[in-house]
């Protein structure tokens, strides 16, 4: 087996090497006989071999091969030949390597290896992101890293057109993260407690086997490298590892593969000829220049590999490791071995014991001094140094971690001594690593200034990075994570610290972070903010007061203008700094759309300051303006370059405007060159970029899609009949006249825009370049028809994007257009222009304009389809403005709208959509008509006007009896009393009748309204079934309902009810006190019915739990705690009887399952069983299989057709042989459920006291929550959500929850499992620990003091839960802020429904997402407040939950986060206010602690697990606070705090300082820990 591996690898590559010699060599007959043997001739058991060759090449003297390869590979498709070429590539010759990838090239252009599907909108919340699937964008990716290696620049411009089909991946990830990979690569061991084995894995002070098994891979490749120095060094090298022991073991850690290309090279461990080699490498190292040489580590005029090779040549003289010793030969030639080993040179001299301190000063000056400059613009040596130190400061970490485990066993160290070639050495260097830690000035090991480092780091686009040294250097420097004292003072100069943060975050695609920087309102400040909010207009204004109230000469008084871009530029270039505020303020008119503006400021200024001329920043916005202009004349007055090299300097706009102009003019040698020339200059600095620098490898990706479209366009314009050849090198100077492109021509570039837009999902910082560009673009092509579409199309982006200047140029100029060409009311495209004019002037907030344009819209044009439309969004404008009375807006608007839709002959999606709209709007409108009326009829005027009625009611009757025995002269005034009462009491009568009969309308066309939008689409389901399901709840009495009911339980599909089918089912009762067919009950149990027929899964197990209603252990039913309603238990009963003729085996299976869990949930267990594995009982064991029934924690998605086949969930296959009896006064079990799908579904089978009904009522709210926040573009791109897990009830005391996977309680990992270790211990040295604070202020009478006291002994620690767990500075970065993200969300949600008893156990910390789990649900709507010792916090935000966020705390972050979430909610107010009253009014949701329970709750944090309370009679007093809750919760969402009404940011405000507030804290029960 061996033997044909190596002679099918070896053939392989023969093969290859053959056709490179054909090829680029000689095309001899001899070679091309040989191919044609090794291929045509070749045995049938290689043909599947020479399947895997690349495709040959289109050369005559390859046609017969060519022929017979493609015969072979026609069951490849082009896709799967891209993927086994990028599995090749590394190994194939460059030549050959770039003729297979022109091949692929033109499979790409024809749309083989990426094909578009046209599949709609994507939903917000289910965007794949890409143009691709995973596999090929990552195979694509690959390919850009390759590019950076050397000699791959020629493939460059081929693989952009790559990189621009696969796109961008997700617009708003911090990370750029490719499809299929983790979120992080983990260094460190998903919890601490095990961390001593990766200790050895990452602090190794030599080469970790990770590194060593790469080095070995490269040290293969060499073997077959060109050059016979390089294919001798990595032979002695292979020989030299390999006879190592750690050499040996590595060589069993590679595939069977690869390890039979390289164990020719193995003799086994063979320490002499270690020795040997190593004593020859001495030899040839004599002349190693020394360290101390600054000719060593100066970059300029150096290529990297001539720096870097000599560099780690000369370290490695003073490593002691023997693999990198064996390796300074090889490094000195090659310079990806080098950069490979580099951070383990300087790891291995760091955790020497006997490396002194002078090596380190050394090492930290000369990069100082060489590296670090501002004036190196060798920008991968400062890469290199990056990663050194990054790698240096992960071992830190991990050795403090290590510091406080357990010893480790003698054994395990020993892997140290594996390394080195004596015993004597293994133990020498088995704890070395953790020695020399402690001794280290910074935390990566050289005695280097953080801030330096950062400002290295912003140079190269490593942000995160930057952030995460600033942040230690603050606190080194404030004793404390803090940005320290805000600065106030009258100078502009911000802090070195603040500018650094500053100049990283705003490169960060993150929204938020720059308010919590930003501490001052100084002119600088206010300029970053605007341009990151990009308020352009604001900007201008403080561009323009920068350069009035700054001279030229002046170079104090603008120091840190521009402060993002601040460290691009050297301090050589401090002049061109000085000019940033005139390149800004440049930029801002350029963003607002002044171009006319612009281009005589520009002029001005070339006019009187020459130096510009120099300046690249300045010339790019020159030419970006030139072209968005179309003003193809302008060129600079001098073509003199700044010669100085600029980091990311390619000329794209320049290049860009020259593309332009030569396929406006036909220039074919000016337009291929410039756009080749482009094409590779953005491949090349993406390749050699930071992965940190998302926002520049996106904004890459779009120009580079753009430099796509131009490359089709040539043909488009040029050729009269387009050709399938590539044009990307025709070189023709002057073709004949342009073509101007049909439709259809243009319909493949349109239909790439279409999937850019998508992608985009409205980033206006990537979408609006391209939208200028098209408009450029087509007016070149001189495409009038497609001008103006797009003229319209871009009014409507740049509208939603709320760039409302730049919306209204593009209506104006497309206005123009019109006028121009005389078909103004004919065109149907201008109208929709009308249209989408009136929608910007109602977005501007101009309501009177956009409303009487729209009713202009309306009367003067013929709008077919439009009407509708036009006539629904005049009419909700109207309403929102309350601008008209309801009459007139239902009539001539609203229901006319409703008229037109109807009559439209259109079925396609977007008509359907439009119909289901104005279905919704007026159901809406109706809706509020009906609720105003009903308020109305029972507010406290209409009473007081019903007493009035009834008091001139009995007044006349009065009259009436005294009519008769009355006096003649008396009966006169009587009568006519008596007639004005009559008529005062008709008025009355007639009023209270209009007003119920206006009601009762408003009521049965908002029902009709709803129902006839829910059949017709499903952009509203969610909000239109809450709000049907109050309005048949709390109007159930009324036929008209009840019929309304009947016919939408008849009308609309099922699932669309699903999301209620627990508040649905809970309303079953028996119809026996009910008459006829139409009463609310049997509308009620045909809806259950009908869910329980099409969705079984997601109804039956509700029904299960109502007829186990009486399941009650006796010691449980003897309390009263549950209250048994035999009404539902029995119409639970009777539908599931209904239902066996549909269901009857899965009923049968799904009743097994409930009992297995139920009887797992009271199964008694002792006490000293806790933490243990106990025995399942033996019956439960041997359960077979349940393959109609899913895993009852496992997500069964709704499908909407009912049609769930096999294999459309996992199903139950029984239960591990044993459970965990888990702590606490219940006892709950922890099994794992095995599933079809292969998985372990871990679950927590609980009984007890309380009423898991209450947790999954919880986590259901959570659910629609999430909902509303993925639908909000907002809260959408901030992945705002609260994290839930599955809770099923099967009886009122036993059910089911979900295990969350890889969590932690945050008390666990602040205190430990014992609550004196954890965090605490191994980073609060000298600290109090928490017992001791418990102690202190339980005892202390002077709450506030006491607590003061303690927390000035008890320091925060949270943040080193992501140092710990997140080594890499991007995933610590991006961890914390989902962190922090998940805070502010959960905090909102749960202050707003009340939810208390927020203790640090009772939150879980997910330690892969690090996104917090709330758990434990049971005290909601503010029944905290009924404790024993109440809860006056809105929610936890002690000070180590605002540890975690970092050095901005609760500002940026939290706070916008926090603002966010509750305006969404208080956007969706009427929605949650429906699902809040369903809830608390559910008869089955207890929500109110009862006295009892509330001082159990206490008692439980209190660790009191022993106790054991007998319960008082629990009276049901679950609903009787309802409306009390309800008007909480309402008060809450409009904004009320202590009685005043307050904004969004406000209330937040208000609620952060209540939850900090020590007044409140200090009252908190002692068990809360509200000082952790």
């Amino acid at each position: 087996m061996t033997l044909a591996f190596i002679i099918e690898t070896e053939w392989w590559r023969y093969v290859s090497s053959t056709v490179g010699y054909v090829l680029f060599c000689v095309c001899s007959p001899k070679v091309i006989s040989l191919l044609h043997q090794l291929t045509v001739d070749a045995d049938p058991s290689l043909y599947d071999y020479i399947r895997e060759l690349e495709l040959f090449p289109q050369l005559d003297s390859f046609a017969r091969i060519r022929t017979f390869h493609e015969k072979l590979c026609e069951a490849y498709s082009p896709r799967d030949h891209f993927l086994k070429f990028i599995r090749r590539c590394s190994y194939l010759p460059q030549g050959l390597l770039l003729w297979s990838l022109r091949n692929l090239h033109k499979k790409l252009l024809m749309g083989e290896i990426i094909q578009l599907e046209s599949n709609g909108i994507l939903k917000l919340h289910n965007c794949n992101h890409w143009n691709a699937d995973p596999e090929v964008v990552s195979a694509v990716w690959s390919l850009v890293r390759l590019c950076g290696s050397n000699g791959m620049n020629d493939m460059c411009a081929l693989l952009a057109d790559f990189i621009s089909r696969v796109g961008i991946g997700d617009p708003y990830d911090v990370i750029f993260h490719l499809p299929g990979d983790p979120s992080q690569k983990h260094l460190t061991p998903a919890s601490y407690h095990d961390t001593s084995k990766d200790f050895n894995l990452q602090c190794d002070n030599g080469v970790t086997d990770e590194i060593l098994i790469e080095i070995l891979r490269l040290l293969m490749k060499y073997l077959l490298d060109e050059s016979v120095k390089i294919v001798d060094k990595a032979s002695l090298t292979l020989q030299g590892i390999l006879s190592t022991e750690k050499g040996h073991g590595a060589l069993l850690s590679l595939n069977f593969h690869e390890r039979s290309l390289i164990e020719v090279h193995s003799k086994g461990v063979h320490l002499a000829l270690v020795e040997k080699l190593l004593v020859d490498s001495e030899k040839h190292s004599m002349g190693t220049i020394s360290l101390e040489d600054s000719s060593l580590w100066v970059t300029e005029t150096k290529a990297y590999e001539e720096w870097v090779c000599p560099l780690v040549h000369s370290l490695i003289s003073h490593s002691d490791d023997i693999i990198l010793r064996l390796c300074q030969d090889i490094v000195l030639l090659k310079a990806e071995v080098a950069e490979l080993l580099f951070p383990n040179v300087l790891m291995n001299l760091a955790g020497r014991a006997d490396s002194n301190a002078d090596i380190c000063h050394l090492i930290s000056g000369k990069v100082q001094e060489n590296i670090f400059l501002e004036s190196n613009d060798l920008m991968k040596s400062i890469h290199v140094i990056l990663d050194a130190l990054n790698r240096l400061r992960s071992c830190y970490i991990i050795a403090r971690q290590y510091s406080f485990l357990p010893p480790v066993k003698q054994g395990r160290i020993s892997r140290y001594a594996k390394a080195h070639c004596t015993p004597e050495k293994g133990k020498e260097h088995s704890s070395n690593v953790l020695l020399s830690t402690k001794l280290w000035e910074k935390v990566y090991w050289l005695s280097i200034d953080y801030l330096a480092v950062a400002r290295a780091a912003i140079r190269t686009g490593s942000y995160f990075t930057a952030v995460m040294y600033v942040e230690h250097w603050c606190e080194e420097n404030f004793n404390g994570l803090t940005l320290g004292c805000p600065d106030f003072s009258h100078f502009e100069t911000l802090p070195p610290h603040i500018e650094l943060m500053i100049a990283a975050i705003t490169h960060i695609n993150e929204p938020d972070s720059i308010y919590g920087i930003i501490q001052s309102q100084k002119l600088t400040s206010q300029t970053v903010t605007y341009e990151h909010e990009g308020n352009w207009s604001k900007a201008l204004e403080c561009y323009d007061l920068h350069v009035r109230t700054a001279g030229l000469g002046d170079t104090d008084s603008i120091s840190s203008e521009g402060a993002s871009d601040a460290y691009y530029i050297s301090s050589g270039d401090k002049k061109m700094a000085h000019w940033k505020p005139y390149k800004g303020l440049m930029r801002s008119l350029n963003k607002i759309g002044c171009s006319h503006v612009l281009d005589f400021y520009c002029q001005g200024l070339l006019s009187q300051k020459v130096q510009f001329q120099h300046d690249l920043e300045f010339t790019e916005l020159q030419y970006e303006a030139a072209w968005r202009a179309g003003n193809w004349d302008f060129s600079l007055l001098s073509a003199e370059e700044n010669s100085r090299k600029h980091l990311r300097g390619e000329h794209f706009n320049e290049n860009l405007f020259s593309c332009l102009r030569a396929l406006k003019e036909g220039d074919s040698s000016e337009f291929h060159t410039n756009l080749m020339k482009t094409k590779k200059e953005l491949v090349l600095s993406v390749s050699n970029t930071s992965q940190e620098s998302t926002e520049y490898i996106f904004s890459s990706v779009v120009k580079l899609q753009i430099l796509y479209h131009l490359g089709i366009a040539w043909d488009l314009r040029w050729t009269h009949e387009p050709s399938g050849e590539n044009t990307c090198f025709k070189l023709n100077k002057i073709l004949p006249e342009p073509v101007v492109p049909t439709k259809v021509q243009l319909e493949p570039l349109n239909k790439e825009w279409s999937f850019i837009r998508m992608q985009a999902q409205q980033n206006m910082n990537l979408l609006e370049p391209f939208v200028a560009f098209r408009r450029s673009f087509f007016r070149v092509l001189d495409c009038q028809e497609s001008i103006l579409e797009h003229l319209l199309e871009s009014a409507c982006i740049l509208r939603k994007g709320s760039q409302f200047s730049l919306a209204a140029a593009a209506l104006h100029e497309l206005k123009l257009l019109f006028c121009q060409s005389e078909k103004l009311t004919t065109s149907h495209t201008y109208l929709l222009g009308r249209l989408e004019e009136a929608k910007v002037l109602r977005a501007q907030g101009q309501n009177e304009m956009a409303i009487s344009l729209g009713r202009y819209i309306i009367q003067d044009y013929k709008m077919d389809e439009e009407a509708s439309n036009v006539h629904r969004l005049v009419g909700k404008w109207l309403s929102e403005t309350r601008s008209s009375n309801s009459r007139t807006i239902l009539d001539q608007y609203l229901k006319h709208a409703v008229e037109l839709t109807e009559q439209s002959n259109s079925r396609d999606q977007k008509s359907l959509s439009r119909q289901c709209q104005t279905y919704f709007h007026l159901a809406h409108y109706t809706d509020g008509l009906f609720k105003s009326y009903e308020e109305r009829l029972a507010s406290s005027e209409w009473q007081a006007t019903l007493r009035l009625r009834k008091h001139k009611t009995r007044e006349m009757e009065a009259l009436i009896r005294g009519l008769r025995s009355s006096r003649k002269g008396e009966k006169v005034d009587c009568s006519i009393k008596i007639q004005e009462l009559q008529k005062q009491l008709t008025m009355f009568r007639e009023e209270a009748e209009k007003l119920q009969d206006d009601r009762d309308k408003f009521l049965s066309l908002a029902l009709e309204a709803y129902q006839q939008c829910l059949v017709i689409g499903g952009k509203y389901d969610l909000r239109v079934v809450f709000r049907l399901v109050s309005l048949w709840f709390s109007l159930s009495s009324r036929q008209s309902v009840v019929k309304a009911m009947l016919s939408t339980v008849k009308e609309v599909q099922s699932f669309k009810f699903i999301p209620l089918v627990y508040q649905i089912a809970s309303r079953l009762s028996s119809p026996k006190n009910s008459q006829g067919s139409n009463s609310f009950q049997v509308a009620l149990a045909s809806l259950v019915k009908k869910m329980s027929i099409d969705h079984p899964y997601h109804t039956i197990f509700q029904l299960l739990a109502l007829a186990n209603g009486d399941r009650i252990k006796d010691k449980q039913r003897s309390r009263n705690s549950f209250v048994v309603d035999m009404d539902k238990k029995q119409a639970a009963e009777d539908l599931l009887h209904e239902l066996y003729s549909h269901h009857g085996r899965v009923i049968q299976q799904m009743r097994q399952m409930v009992e297995i869990y139920i009887r797992l949930a009271e199964l008694e267990t002792k006490k000293e069983d806790t933490n243990k594995k106990v025995a399942l009982p033996r019956d439960v064991r041997s359960i077979r299989q349940l393959e109609l029934v899913p895993v009852v924690t496992a997500n069964v998605p709704i499908d909407p057709s009912c049609n769930y086949v096999e294999g459309s969930f996992p199903y139950f296959k029984g239960l591990t042989e044993s459970i965990i009896v888990m702590n606490g006064i219940n006892a709950p079990k922890l099994v794992e459920c095995f599933g079809s799908d292969g998985h372990r579904y871990r679950q927590l089978a609980k009984s007890g006291n309380d009423d898991l009904r209450q947790d999954a009522v919880m986590e259901q709210f959570f659910g629609l929550v999430n909902t509303f926040l993925e639908n909000h573009r907002d809260t959408w791109k901030r992945k705002l959500r609260i994290r839930t897990y599955k809770v099923v009830p099967f009886t009122p005391s036993a059910g089911v929850l979900e295990w969350v996977n890889g969590t932690i309680p945050l008390g666990e990992y602040l205190l430990g499992s014992n609550r004196n270790g954890g965090a605490h211990l191994r980073y609060g040295a000298g600290d109090w620990t928490f017992s001791q604070c418990r102690e202190y202020m339980a005892n202390e009478k002077d709450k506030r003091n006491a607590f003061i006291k303690v927390c000035d002994n008890f320091r925060p620690v949270m943040h080193y839960f992501f140092l710990e767990k997140f080594l890499q500075p991007a995933d610590w970065f991006e961890r914390r802020l989902a962190y922090t993200r998940s805070v502010a969300a959960s905090s909102m949600v749960g202050y707003i429904v009340g939810l208390g008893d927020r203790h640090s156990m009772n939150i879980l910390i997910d330690q892969a997402t690090a996104e917090v789990v709330h758990i434990d649900l049971g005290v909601a709507f503010e029944q905290g407040l009924m404790l024993k010792t109440p809860e006056r916090v809105p929610f936890r935000l002690t000070r180590d939950v605002i540890d975690g966020m970092g050095i901005t705390g609760v500002e940026g972050v939290f706070r916008r986060c926090c603002e966010e979430t509750l305006s969404v909610m208080r956007t969706n107010k009427e929605a949650l206010l429906t699902i809040i009253e369903v809830f608390i009014h559910d008869p089955l949701y207890k929500w109110a602690l009862s006295p009892l329970k509330a001082l159990q709750r206490q008692e439980e944090t209190d660790d009191v697990l022993g106790s054991s309370l007998e319960s008082s009679p629990d009276a049901d007093e679950g609903n009787k606070d309802a409306a009390r809750a309800k008007l909480r919760v309402k008060q809450k969402l409009d904004g009320y705090e202590e009685g005043e009404l307050r904004s969004v940011q406000g209330q937040v405000q208000q609620l952060i300082q209540d939850a900090i507030d020590i007044d409140r804290l200090c009252q908190m029960f002692p068990g809360w820990g509200a000082w952790l």
